[in-house]
């Protein structure tokens, strides 16, 4: 292979969706479709890619949903899933939430605790697939941005199960995802991400969840995208 080959293969010369395509086809291939997380922060923190959905800040459609909603975190728990570098979190934190912040990959939280030094956020490792026994309807808020469309549709239907079940009652469930038409065939996307449908967007409210409110807004920086933000509530 020669240099200029090598260079071109390299993750931090792709553009960063290309590439993180490349890892999370890579792991699919080898029968671990979570794995090409860890191998996406681990290059980032090496400086060899690019996380694509690291914004340097909350979600703009998370935090225009605070500053209409105005929630008051005193003396109630928040979860974050796939926690990322942190800056989702930190927001949650801010309003007075004790806050767990979870991703499956060990550097991302290690990125997340060397980027907030001091954060009142509880960075941890875990698997949404699989999460701690005690965290079952334990939350009073739980946020999900953009984690379970980033695993293939076949897991899909169990990660959005595993979020709705750590709600508890009287607690409130924020989705924020891609959207996706419900005419579009699942194999016709080729993820990641694998934006969500309408009926994949109700498949949260299960049981006593219920959806209180969904808009769908133009891409912060596509507007030719668009973003699901779902709230639902627990009776």
């Amino acid at each position: 292979m020669t240099d200029q080959h090598a260079a071109d293969l390299d993750p931090a010369n792709q553009d960063p969706d290309v590439a993180s395509r490349h890892l999370a086809h890579k792991a699919l291939e080898a029968n671990d479709p979570t794995g090409w997380f860890e191998e996406l922060y681990s290059a980032a923190a090496d400086g060899r890619a690019v996380v694509p959905w690291d914004r340097g800040m909350a979600h703009p459609l998370l935090a225009d949903w605070i500053s209409t909603a105005q929630p008051d975190g005193t003396g109630k728990r928040a979860l974050i899933v796939g926690a990322g570098t942190g800056w989702d979190a930190e927001l949650i934190a801010d309003l007075g939430y004790d806050t767990i912040a979870f991703d499956i990959s060990p550097t991302a939280v290690e990125a997340a605790q060397q980027a907030h030094p001091g954060s009142k956020a509880h960075y941890q490792v875990a698997d949404l697939l699989n999460p701690p026994a005690d965290w079952h309807r334990a939350f009073d808020l739980v946020i999900e941005i953009f984690t379970v469309q980033a695993l293939p549709i076949a897991l899909q239907p169990t990660a959005t199960r595993q979020v709705a079940e750590q709600v508890r009652a009287g607690g409130t469930l924020i989705v924020i995802a891609a959207a996706r038409e419900d005419n579009v065939p699942d194999d016709a996307v080729e993820g990641p991400p694998w934006p969500l449908t309408r009926a994949a967007i109700d498949a949260f409210a299960k049981d006593d969840l219920r959806l209180i409110q969904l808009d769908q807004a133009p891409s912060p920086s596509d507007p030719t995208h668009y973003r699901w933000r779902a709230e639902y509530l627990r009776d």
